[in-house]
């Protein structure tokens, strides 16, 4: 059976078990098509991670996707019902690890260049892509590094498209113009190991930390503004304890996160944190690791390039978002770079039976085309 290419070149990324931070051949793939185009491929491997930066023109704006070939583990593929890395279309469902995030926003980028190259020859500005394998991992070779070796260069990205699964219900539903920031902390509240029936002899740690926690997870941190929602504070893990019945512990470990907006900034919080828990006379340890700022791209060029070519294709008014978690654009928006997302339904990621609605994978290569033709010609 024939597919489109889009959808071809989605199954043939998906068949390569490019689990976390494993490639498997398929940036080679890519450079394969990009190179025949007329990019210009530099492969970057820090560490154990491959990357490439492949960009196509000699000046003028750079218009770059960026996207991850890796994939979240499948779990036992005994639970799924097709196994992962064999993609099958089933009533115009592409089945497979990768399908949504994001083997098939791949496939979409790559064929929309193709296209528009075609179209286009001689196109106005650069095009460009920032692939990474590091994306579902700790992402400390990935993205971040090849911004780096392009700051190192004075290479700037002036609108960049992360071809995450923004969409909701159907493709072009929802693009992500921002993001917000994620500040995590290790805390461990020390007190003095000794037994139940001794209190007085002890100091437990949990009580002498409850009142803390329960108050940072009152605070209002603030209001949030037009883009982005309230800030959001989370325990995610607390242990402490020997296991035993008749032990007061010595310590106990809580791990929270802030999810931020552009109202508050990394120091505002480690500083109202801190204030709270000294506030309560705890003895602690602190851990504070920033995941990623806040930010923000406006309407403007690219932002109106994204929405006029989704309503042209799907013929729908997409709505702005920055809701979600963290993604690579993190870390190319400090660059000054305008940066949105824009994929796929994201209804199945990470998900055992991962799947995408394949006709949603031709209508995103189209949008893609029409965003390249609204800044580049």
């Amino acid at each position: 059976m024939s597919h489109s290419p889009t959808l071809q070149l989605a199954m043939d990324l998906i068949s390569r078990p490019s689990v976390t931070p494993e490639d498997e051949g398929c940036q080679a793939l890519m450079c394969e098509r990009l190179s025949a185009l007329g990019f210009t491929i530099h492969n970057l491997r820090f560490d154990d991670v491959d990357n490439f930066w492949a960009i196509r023109g000699d000046s003028g704006p750079i218009f770059a996707f960026a996207g991850h070939t890796d994939v979240v583990p499948t779990g036992p593929e005994s639970n799924w019902q097709r196994p992962p890395f064999e993609p099958v279309i089933e009533n115009d469902m592409l089945y497979g690890r990768g399908a949504a995030d994001m083997k098939g926003s791949l496939a979409a980028m790559v064929v929309a260049v193709e296209n528009f190259v075609a179209a286009h020859p001689d196109h106005n500005g650069r095009i460009a892509f920032l692939i990474t394998s590091d994306e579902e991992g700790p992402a400390i070779n990935g993205t971040v590094k090849v911004v780096e070796w392009l700051e190192e260069r004075e290479e700037k990205i002036t609108w960049c498209l992360v071809g995450e699964p923004s969409s909701t219900h159907q493709v072009g539903d929802v693009i992500k113009n921002g993001r917000r920031g994620s500040l995590g902390c290790e805390l461990k509240v020390k007190g003095i190991q000794g037994h139940v029936a001794y209190p007085h002899l002890a100091r437990n740690p949990i009580h002498q930390a409850a009142p803390a926690l329960a108050e940072l997870a009152a605070e209002e941190w603030d209001q949030g503004n037009d883009f982005f929602p309230a800030t959001s504070f989370q325990i995610s893990n607390m242990n402490g304890g020997t296991g035993a019945t008749n032990v007061i512990p010595g310590d106990v470990d809580v791990v929270f996160n802030f999810r931020f907006s552009t109202e508050l900034n990394e120091e505002q919080l480690r500083q109202r944190s801190e204030a709270i828990l000294d506030k309560h006379q705890l003895e602690y340890d602190i851990n504070w690791k920033l995941s990623g700022h806040p930010f923000l791209t406006p309407e403007g060029p690219l932002v109106d390039a994204a929405v006029s070519a989704i309503k042209a294709v799907c013929d729908i008014d997409t709505e702005l978002s920055t809701a979600g978690g963290t993604s690579d654009g993190r870390f190319i928006a400090p660059t000054g770079a305008q940066v949105l997302e824009l994929g796929p339904v994201n209804a199945t990621i990470h998900k055992v039976d991962e799947c995408v609605c394949a006709s949603d994978l031709d209508k995103l290569q189209e949008v893609y085309q029409g965003i390249l033709k609204n800044l580049l010609t």
